[in-house]
């Protein structure tokens, strides 16, 4: 995914017709794409803006089967999406996703402890206890527990039960599962909005693209195109003139990312609210919590969050920390939509995470709702759909056997981590760091340090990160945009106190030699990402959505999207 392999993969898409072409490269999209091209098919995915830039970059950053819906008594999706998040684990991305363990404290003596526990004990029955799996649940004491956290307060709980999950960084994870499908030979390719559909008779035939990037208009021909754009489905939909046999409702999720010292714990919480559940997710140096769960009606590109979603989020945690969060502690807020399949009236913590495919005209397959952990499954279903339109036989979904690239020698390289460290004199904590990032593509990034020492300095403002990693996301990763580098890349944008404010310059400058910037570009670069911030921090102070949003969109897109006719 170099810059010149943006051109080759126009040149691709416009000089034949594809068996399949996916729309919008999310977690989702990018499934189909690596789906459809490991059965043979040729195939073409296109992202409006960024891999990842919608739902598949705001999420929780959680792989698990969904404890709480144990409770609703899908135990279909649950024991599903635990399939998933063992394959993950083990086989499709070990480099990629880790395990975490979860507290869930206890309010109630006797009934509460046997109810949780029950729970629990299914859920680690229902995942297997198959090699490499996830340790079983514990029950705990009030003081075990303590010892654990000890940011609890004593008295908001009688006792706990530890669990264990599995997190993920979803953009990078994304964007993986995207280079993947490329490096199988599809055509992928970002900034590249489809505005409208081909039609033959009442038969969809490909799909219009404007290149974003390059204010131009092309034409990409296939024999099935699938809608996977998420919470913008029903848009996308629209173009056809098709409202679709089903609708997908937003569900916006904040959370609020703080420093590592700010909770003192070993283990990351799950907390009931009144509605729904509060996580505290374990993040490198630093905390995600979250999230909210309320229905969002605004512009999808720019869900914002606003200060009631942040005061809400603050009181729920502080009422069982010993030393309460304070709006100061936050580094970082983001906020999400998740595509929801909607009901009639339901509030969206009530809405079905199963997901649907389906085939509303011929050459046309729509996949919409799911949760980020089976998107693989969500995936193989909306390929199995499209097949059926072709007149040749396909082999079934083998992406259950497909690691993403960068898993293949991860082991292999982690347990060589010191002699990495002492080869490329970087510390061994640098080296698991980038280990956890790039799996065994960790290689060339250290190639990159090889042929210029100078990239070895931390990233100014946002030590975590190395100027190489930055230069490898313009020449493998397909960033195109600073934006790009510190939003999904890396997640300095949220990581930092100041946003990514003192970052911004030193990467445009860095980027800026790989893909051939002005002096003006530069500049339009960084002050694009510099009114991005400032709307953002504006819109987290506004009361209500719709203010918080309108202020958000004040900040105009560094490549923006066009209307689609």
């Amino acid at each position: 995914m170099s810059p010149t392999a943006r051109d080759e993969a126009v040149a691709a898409l416009t000089g034949t017709e594809l068996d399949v072409v996916v729309i919008g490269g999310g977690v989702v999209g990018a499934g189909c794409a690596l789906d459809a091209v490991t059965r043979g098919l040729t195939t073409g995915l296109l992202e409006m803006r960024d891999f990842a830039s919608g739902t598949s970059s705001r999420s929780s950053k959680l792989v698990h089967g969904g404890l709480r819906y144990l409770e609703m008594l899908d135990f279909r999706l649950v024991r599903e999406a635990l399939r998933e998040r063992g394959l993950l684990l083990r086989r499709l991305a070990p480099h990629l996703v880790r395990p975490v363990p979860f507290l869930y404290p206890l309010t109630h003596h006797v009934w509460e402890r046997g109810y949780v526990g029950a729970g629990v004990t299914l859920y680690d029955t229902m995942a297997g206890r198959e090699r490499g799996a996830l340790p079983r649940h514990r029950q705990l004491s009030r003081r075990a527990a303590l010892r654990a956290c000890p940011a609890l307060r004593p008295e908001s709980f009688v006792g706990a039960v530890q669990y264990w999950d599995a997190q993920v960084d979803d953009a990078r994870h994304t964007l993986f599962v995207a280079r993947t499908a490329a490096a199988y030979g599809a055509h992928v390719l970002s900034r590249a909005q489809v505005i409208g559909f081909l039609r033959e008779g009442g038969r969809i035939t490909g799909v219009r693209v404007r290149d974003l990037e390059h204010d131009r208009e092309f034409e990409v021909r296939a024999r099935q195109v699938v809608n996977a754009t998420g919470a913008w489905t029903d848009d996308t939909q629209a173009m056809i003139g098709e409202r679709g046999q089903f609708h997908v409702r937003a569900s916006k999720g904040i959370h609020l990312v703080v420093p590592r010292d700010r909770i003192r714990s070993s283990t990351g919480m799950i907390l009931r609210t009144a509605t729904s559940v509060l996580f505290v997710i374990p993040w490198g140096r630093h905390w995600i919590v979250g999230t909210t769960d309320t229905d969002w009606t605004l512009d999808k590109a720019h869900p914002a969050a606003t200060r009631t979603d942040i005061d809400y989020l603050l009181s729920e945690i502080n009422q069982v920390l010993a030393t309460p969060l304070r709006h100061d502690d936050v580094e970082g807020v983001y906020a999400g939509l998740r595509p929801l399949l909607a009901g009639e009236s339901e509030p969206t913590s009530k809405l079905s995470r199963e997901h649907l495919v389906v085939t509303p005209v011929p050459g046309l397959v729509a996949v919409a709702g799911g949760k980020y952990t089976t998107y693989r499954v969500m995936a193989a279903d909306a390929v199995d759909a499209a097949v059926h339109g072709l007149d040749r036989a396909v082999p079934p979904s083998c992406t259950d056997q497909t690691p993403l690239v960068g898993a293949d020698g991860f082991a292999a390289l982690w347990n060589q981590r010191a002699a990495l460290a002492t080869g490329s004199g970087l510390h061994v904590a640098r080296i698991e760091h980038l280990l956890g990032r790039y799996g065994s593509l960790v290689r060339e990034v250290l190639e990159l340090l090889a042929a210029d020492p100078h990239l070895a300095r931390p990233v100014p403002g946002a030590d975590d990160y190395l100027m190489a990693e930055v230069r490898y996301a313009v020449l493998a990763e397909g960033a195109r945009h600073v934006e790009d580098v510190l939003t999904r890349r890396t997640r300095i944008s949220i990581e930092t106190f100041d946003r990514g404010m003192t970052a911004v310059r030193p990467v445009a400058m860095l980027m800026a030699d790989a893909l051939g910037w002005t002096a003006e570009q530069v500049d339009r670069e960084v002050d694009s990402y510099r009114l991005r911030v400032e709307a953002e921090r504006a819109s987290q102070t506004q009361p209500d959505d719709r203010t918080a949003e309108r202020i958000r969109r004040e900040a105009p897109d560094v490549v923006p999207v066009v209307q689609a006719v």
